[in-house]
Order: C-alpha cells, then structure tokens, then sequence
C-alpha cells in the first residue's frame, strides 16, 4: 500500500474512533436538514385486513459516514452521577452526515419511555409526521407515519441488517419494529433522508430507508429496571440483565423483558403488549465477531373506532364502538343491514352507511418470533464480508363485529314495535392470518486503490401469507368475548387466502473519496418480486344458503411480478471551511406490489369489482396493464454546523410514475374498490431547520416544512365516471409543517418541551374534503439521582403527552374517495395523558 493510501486510511481510523468514543453519551441536537422525496399511498374503507428532512446531531454513526471529518468537541456538563461507573463529565456533539439523520438513544431517552421510535423521529425531524391513536404509538391499526409524503409502507427499513417489509398494519412481509424488539434495546435509528440506500434491503423503498441497530451487551455484567406508571391505568415494566464478558474469548449476552398495558381511553377493553428479547456477541478473535438476536412480541388490543369527519363532529372525540350496549348494537346493526335509515333521533346527524360503521367491537392480536444470525469477518486487510440468516413467524387475529351478516341460528331479524330487534342481525367476523419468512444478506465491502470504497450484497427472501375469514355466530342477548381463543378449525370458513412471494435483490456502488471531504457514489440496484396466490377457497353462497346473510368478498387469484434490472443511484457530499457541507442525491426506485387479502385495499388482489362484475375478471384485465411504481428522487442541501449554532436547507423533488392507488365507496362492510393506476405524480418540497445554543446545556431548535405533491392526470375513470385530478394535492399529506423543541440539561436535571404544527389534509382526490390543521406539544422531565445504595444512575421522570389536550384527527387507515366525506377511514388521536418512571441500574 502507498504511503499515501496509509495516510489517507489511518485519518479514517482517527474519524471513526472519534466517532465511536462519541457513543458514549451524546446530547442529541437537531442540527440542520437533508432531504428525501415523497408520494403516498392511498388506503381503503374496508379494514382490510419515505426520505426523512432534517439534520440532526447524535451518538451514533452509521457505516456511510466514513469520510466525515471529525467535529470538535464541545462540552455539555456531567449528566450522571459522578460516583457513577459511567461518568459523563463531557460528550462530543455529531452532526448529521450527508443526506442522512441519526436518532441517538440519548434522544430517545427525552421521550416517554416505550414511545413508537416513529414517534420520536417525528417530534425531531422536519418533514417528518407520526400519529396515533394512543399515546405510546403502538397501535399498528391506527398509526400514520409519513416522511416527505411517503408512508412507512413506502420506506424500506431494517433491523441489524434483517429486512423488515412494510411497518404498517398486519405483519404481512415484515413486521413492525415496535413488535420485533424492545424500545429501550435499541442502540439508534437513522434514516437516508435522500433518494434510499442502495445497501437497506427492501422491496417496498420508493425514497428514504429505515435503519434500527441493537445496542450490544454490555463488557460488565449488570442490568436495568425502569417501572411506568400512566393515565388511564398505564403501566409499563422493563427489566434487562447483561452478563458481562463471560470468557477470554469475549463471550457475553444480555436478555430483556417489557410489559406494557393501558386501559383504552375511551370505549371499553385495553392495550397490552409483552415483549422479550436477548442476544449473544462472540468475537472472532481481531477479525470479526458473530451475533445471535432473538425477539419476541405479544401484543393485543381492542381497536378505535375509524370515523368520517362527519361522525367526530357530530358524534365527538370520544365516540366509538357500542360495547356494552349489546341491545343498541343489535338496532344499529338491523337499520344498517335490513333498511336504508337510521335510528330515531339521528335523521340529519348520521347517514346509513355511518350507522353501519357503529358496531359491538373489534379487536387485534399479533404474535411475533424475530431471530437472526450476523456474522461480520475480515476475510482479507481490505476486504469485509457481512452475512445474516433470519427467519421470522407472525400470527394474528384480525376483526371484530360485522353489521352487514347474520347469525342464523335466531331466525331473520326483526324491528319490534318498543325499537328492540329479535334475531341477530350481526356476527363476529375473525381473520386468521399467519407469516413465514426466511431469508439471509450477503455483503462485501473493498476498500479498492484511489481512494475508492466499493460496496455489493445480495439478499433473497422467501415469504408465505395466510389469511383465512372466519364467522362466528354472536348470542341472543350478549355478545361474543374479543379475546376469546379462537383455534384453527373453530367457526364457519368464509374464505381462505395463500400468498407465496419470492424476492432477489442486488446492489453494486462505489464511494471515491476525491480530495479530503468530498466523496462521490455511484450504484445501482437490481430489484425482482414474483408474489403467487390469492383465493384458494370462497364459501359465500354456501353461507347464504344457511341464513349468514353473506354479500360479495371478491374471489380472485393470479400472480404479478414486479421487475427492474437497473436502479441507479448517485450522492455527492463536500464538507468545507470547517463548518460548511453540500451534498446532493439522486435515485430511481421502484416498489413492488402490495398483496394482503381479497378484501383488502391498496393492492392488486383486494376488493376488486362487485358482483356483477367479478374481481377475476378485473384482476385478469388489470394484469395486463399494471405496473409496478417508480420514482426518481432529485435532493439538494446545504447544512452549517458550529457550536452556537447549526442551520440547514434541503429542496426535494420527487416525479412519481405508476402511481397506483386504490378507491373506494359504499358501506364500510362491503367497499368497492378499484385499483388504479392514476398517472404521474410530482412532488416539491424544502426543509429549513435552525439550531441555536446561546448557553451550557440548552437548545433551541425550529423548523419549517413544505410540500407541495400534486397528481397529473386529467383523466381517471372510476364507476363509470371520468374525473380530472390534475393540480390536486396528494390526499392525506400536509402542506406545511412547523416543529419547535427545546431541550436545556443543567447538571443532572434535563427538561425538554416540543411542539407540532401540521396543516390541513386532502381526504379525497378531488381535494373537496379536508382533515382540519392541528398543533399538539408534549413535554418531559427528567432527573438522575446518580448512584444510591447498589444502583446506578437512579432516575425520575416525568412526561406529558398532547399537553393541551387537543381535539384532532391524527391517523388515517384506508383507501380514499373520488370525492366527498364517505369513508370511515379517520382516528381520533389520544387526549392528554400523564405519565412517570423511575429507573435503575446496577
């Protein structure tokens, strides 16, 4: 090797043990803004069943950030106990790198503990925006995540390198990082703010890619136990055992546990959720070491009501299912299913369609099993080799009370002269849903002559869905148990689905390092998805027949691949004069095709036609005509970081092609839905993000976003009728985005505060329906009593979440409408809450 190339490798080594020792404890800063694109995707009324803008400062360094040049130090005050082992007298401050935001575990840390990490990067991140129907953001059913106008089922993520498909409702390719591990065991998260990450596998990436990275076990053996209580009967247990360094070898492991369950704020039945997760390190001697992780979650609810704007304000915040009033869920349930009015004393208020939306319950469990092996080794001096074998098995049950079928076993329902109903005209509709995936990664990485850093990997996946309805009948005079254990072969089998999808991906880049400071990429990615299955069996007529009162669900089956040889992707990045760095991104991508269900939204497979007009037949006519969607992703930014203050601003422009999206009308039981494909959509957006530190320990940071996503084309035809959605803008992304936050240490005490503006949303294409503008604030405190008796860093804390108790609509789930306000698709967020913890370790 050159003694230049030495030089040059050896100033590396010096940036990332700078890097490393920054781990230690860094102060998060959102410092200034990089960019990615946007486009979203549309959903359905029928419960069927990205990238990031900011710049922030963090403790944790990504595999991309090779060539940043060390920032330099800047002391924020001792944060522990100085009889503790971890003394944190000072800690550097890292700024975000390149197109790139890292989310440190000291960020993560200000926030309520167990908080969705969405959540956490929403509250931080310009361009970014999380909401949820509670208020630790577990709820998968009615959590909305959008960053740069794409959705968290747009944006490709990974855990430790494992794939983790779409993090939306139902773990149908993945499964969602609140169910695959522990909040608190989380080491950081990042996100390529720009056009994706060649080396993040993922089929669903359209711009902007996820990374979670475990924390490792610890070199001395010890633990954490932390205890939350909250509003509404909130309780949250966390506990973790490290064994420390257990031979000469290097072996150590920890093991974690979590607990989380919450009454539902309104309406009966609760949030629960019981996690555990462990994992192993075992160096290889200098050259590499393999770790083994395992993760498991259990997590059950009772679901919120989804609304239309009209009920929320007609009906109220608190609004939602009947339960316990089975006899008023019986009425609603008659007048939805056997008449076209509503029950006395709701003329005007509700329509038919709303009334039907009114059911007993519904509910949701999900079971987890995540394992992965990685093996990280230096096959030569300049040759790495990264490896991960994974499998991963979800279970679930999806549903609840349906108004639009019949128990038979009471005879056809009845309105009785007193408004009571004899029968049932109602009955519990459960999905049985299971998935195995099995899968493994395979990277190398060169560091070539020239100052050239070249990067390839492969990865394969194989995936099998089942999804299989089943009927069970409700009792006379009460209803079923949401709970209840509904094993494999119980109830009566409406239809049964079998999805089999096998995914190749391949990259190939290369960072050349052109003077000290700037770099340049170039690669591509190659991207193939062949998905086979849908209906194996539909037993509707058979139902009828024996008094169910079944309608249409939309039989269909085929296979659809989505296919692109070459992907390219280009990053310029130049840090200068000290405090100032440029960089630019661009990258075409392409997202393969959603599958679910044949009654699920947003896919090829689900709701199609009706029952004059099957969805094979328009499945088979749709397959000839579909393809997959593709964006390409232009970002530009520039980015000013000194110690008083970081300041920065990203444009982005996105051109959307292929856009496909699903529309739907009628009764919320009984949608039909088209699947189209709407034409071209552009979107421009900016990010401005400013930082200021006028003293030891406090910053002050504010940002402003605008997005501007419009379709392009004039002419869509839907239900016989051409409609022109040219200039429209993207339904249920906001315009403009505002987010303030102020974090001030002072020695042990740490006092954050953060506040969200959103704009309003488009609810349908035509842009005639909108989702009020809303702000919401939240704030914490905290306080480390340092070390006591055995323990260590003995810490209180204390957080109150939508801080002024703001009325609004912050998650959307389903697909939107041509026009009008005809969907219950809407989700009240939570109300203030209070919440308190105190942790220890020892």
């Amino acid at each position: 090797m050159s003694e230049r190339n030495k030089a040059v490798k050896e100033r590396y080594s010096k940036s990332l043990l700078l890097f490393g020792t920054a781990l230690a404890g860094l102060l998060f800063d959102t410092s200034a803004g990089a960019a990615s694109p946007s486009a979203t995707g549309t959903s359905t009324k029928k419960r069927s069943s990205h990238a990031v803008a900011a710049h922030t400062t963090s403790s944790s360094v990504s595999a991309r950030k090779d060539h940043t040049s060390p920032r330099k130090k800047r002391s924020t005050g001792p944060l522990l106990s100085k009889d503790s082992e971890e003394v944190n007298v000072s800690t550097r401050r890292v700024a975000s790198h390149d197109a790139e935001v890292t989310v440190s575990r000291k960020v993560m840390d200000r926030f309520v503990e167990g908080s969705n990490p969405m959540q956490i990067l929403a509250q931080t991140t310009p361009g970014a925006n999380f909401a949820s129907t509670d208020a630790f953001g577990l709820d998968t059913y009615g959590n909305t995540f959008y960053v740069r106008g794409f959705t968290q089922m747009q944006i490709g993520a990974t855990l430790d390198g494992i794939p983790m498909g779409t993090q939306g409702f139902a773990n149908y390719n993945g499964v969602s990082i609140t169910q695959a591990m522990i909040q608190d065991d989380i080491a950081s998260m990042s996100m390529s703010q720009g056009a994706g990450a060649l080396d993040s596998f993922s089929a669903q990436n359209l711009g902007g890619a996820m990374t979670y990275v475990t924390s490792d076990p610890k070199d001395k053996a010890g633990g954490k136990i932390s205890q939350t209580f909250g509003s509404y009967n909130a309780f949250r247990t966390y506990g973790r055992v490290d064994s420390g360094i257990l031979n000469s070898t290097g072996t150590k492991f920890y093991a974690s546990f979590a607990r989380t369950k919450t009454d539902m704020w309104k309406g009966q039945g609760y949030q629960s959720e019981l996690q555990a997760d462990a994992k192993l390190v075992q160096p290889l001697g200098d050259r590499g070491k393999i770790s083994a992780f395992f993760g498991y979650g259990n997590f059950a609810q009772g679901n919120y009501l989804a609304m239309t704007k009209n009920m929320w304000e007609k009906m109220g915040r608190n609004s939602t299912y009947l339960k316990p009033d089975y006899e008023k869920a019986k009425q609603w349930a008659y007048y939805a299913q056997y008449t076209s009015d509503v029950p006395p004393g709701y003329e005007g208020v509700l329509s038919n369609d709303e009334i039907g939306n009114y059911a007993w319950d519904a509910s949701q469990l999900q079971r987890t099993y995540v394992s992965s092996v990685n093996m990280h080794y230096d096959l030569f001096k300049n040759v790495q080799s990264d490896t991960v074998a994974y499998g991963n098995v979800n279970s679930g049950l999806y549903g609840g009370t349906n108004n639009f079928i019949t128990s038979p076993s009471y005879g056809v329902p009845s309105l009785n002269a007193d408004g009571s109903v004899s029968g049932v005209p109602m009955a519990l509709s459960m999905a049985h849903a299971a998935m195995r995936r099995l899968g493994f990664t395979q990277k190398f990485t060169i560091e070539a002559p020239h100052h050239n850093k070249i990067e390839t990997g492969l990865w394969y996946e194989n995936n099998q869905w089942v999804y299989n309805q089943r009927l069970y009948e409700d009792g006379l005079t009460s209803g079923h148990n949401w709970l209840s254990d509904f094993k494999d072969g119980t109830g009566h089998t409406w239809f049964e689905n079998t999805f089999n999808t096998n995914t190749f991906q391949f990259f190939l880049q290369d960072r050349w390092t052109i003077i000290p400071g700037m770099t340049l990429l170039a690669g591509f990615k190659s991207l193939t998805q062949t998905t086979h299955g849908g209906t194996k069996g539909d037993y509707t007529q058979q139902l009828a027949d024996e008094g169910w009162n079944t309608y249409y669900r939309h039989a269909v089956n085929g296979s659809l691949t989505a296919s692109a040889a070459f992907l390219p992707h280009f990053n310029f990045d130049y840090h200068f004069l000290s405090h100032h760095e440029f960089y630019w991104d661009i990258a075409e991508n392409m997202r393969a095709y959603d599958y679910y269900s044949q009654i699920g939204s947003n896919t090829a497979w689900g709701g199609l036609g009706n029952a004059s007009r099957p969805a094979q037949t328009v499945f088979d006519e749709s397959k000839k005509v579909l393809r997959p969607e593709r964006t390409w992703n232009y970002v530009v930014g520039y980015r000013y970081d000194s110690r008083f203050f970081s300041g920065s601003a990203d444009f982005y422009h996105t051109d959307y092609y292929n856009r496909l999206a699903s529309i739907s009308e009628g009764s919320a039981n009984n949608a039909n839905n088209a699947y189209l494909n709407v034409g071209r959509e552009t979107m421009n957006g900016a990010d401005v993000m400013g930082t200021i530190r006028p003293i030891e320990g406090l910053e002050i940071t504010n940002s402003f976003s605008w997005n501007d996503a419009e379709y392009q084309s004039r002419s869509i035809n839907y239900s016989g009728q051409t409609y022109n959605i040219k200039g429209k803008h993207q339904v249920y992304y906001p315009k403009f985005m505002y987010k303030a936050n102020l974090n001030y240490t002072y020695k042990r005490a740490m006092f954050n505060f953060n506040v969200n503006y959103i704009s309003s949303r488009a609810m349908t294409y035509m842009n005639d329906e909108k989702i009020p503008a809303y702000w919401v604030a939240n704030m914490n405190l905290a306080y480390n009593f340092g070390k006591i008796g055995f323990t260590e860093n003995l810490k209180a804390t204390f957080g109150i979440t939508n801080l002024f108790n703001n009325n609004y609509i912050g998650g959307v789930y389903g697909a939107a409408s041509v026009k009008g306000d005809d969907n219950a698709n809407l989700f009240v967020a939570a109300p203030r809450q209070f919440f308190g913890t105190v942790s220890a370790e020892f």
